[in-house]
């Protein structure tokens, strides 16, 4: 058991652990979520992760966005991503892709993997992804953040939760986001992949809902 890992033991098993080196992982989006996403992803010890955003920074993601800073405005997010993964676990496989996920390109972008995470913006490219996912057969982990309040649910190939969450013709409204709910979120959304790739029981069908403002915690079918 290598020495960086030691800390998993206890809450993981050994096997567990060996188990999440030989996964591979799909971040759809380098920025508020994915940033997290990524990070933790690549501290408990998933050997592979691919990841892909076409977008860079701007001044507007430096309140919370793990992978920002002043000096890479104007900078790619999935090259600050790849620069990230180097310094945080070399020993990860990490795969930037600098493009934004369409339909042209979205069941190759998740091809191969054991879970795809999304952090993705938009309810259009969120369809686009789910859509991938069920034609490959691989799990989708949704998460979501808006000001407070963060969401997160597993979708299995093919069953439509995502648009029974963003039912046809619904817009989302406010883009306000503060530096603790992605990360918030991402803990969620990595907690139910962790699981998912080592074979623990996960509940599909349900949406997990915290508002950080009232502290409510709800988990909804």
């Amino acid at each position: 058991m290598e020495e960086r890992y030691i800390r998993n033991l206890g809450a993981l098993t050994e096997e567990e652990c060996a188990a999440l080196r030989g996964k591979r992982v799909f971040v759809a989006g380098c920025g508020g979520l994915g940033g997290y996403l990524i990070e933790m992803l690549l501290r408990i010890g998933v050997g592979s992760i691919r990841a892909a955003d076409g977008d860079a920074f701007e001044a507007s993601n430096l309140n919370r966005q793990l992978l920002s800073a002043p000096t890479l405005l104007g900078e790619k997010k999935a090259a600050a991503a790849a620069e990230r993964a180097a310094a945080v676990n070399p020993e990860v496989r990490f795969e930037a892709v600098e493009e934004f996920v369409t339909e042209e390109n979205a069941r190759s972008l998740v091809r191969g993997c054991d879970a795809v995470l999304d952090a993705l913006d938009n309810i259009p490219s969120r369809r686009i992804l789910a859509q991938a996912c069920a034609d490959e057969g691989i799990p989708l982990v949704h998460g979501a953040i808006c000001g407070w309040v963060a969401q997160a649910a597993v979708f299995m190939p093919g069953d439509g939760l995502l648009d029974t969450i963003y039912p046809e013709g619904v817009n989302l409204g406010s883009k306000a986001s503060l530096s603790f709910t992605p990360p918030f979120c991402a803990a969620m959304q990595t907690a139910l992949c962790v699981r998912l790739l080592t074979g623990r029981p996960v509940e599909t069908g349900k949406l997990y809902y915290a508002d950080l403002l009232t502290m409510d915690f709800e988990s909804v079918r």
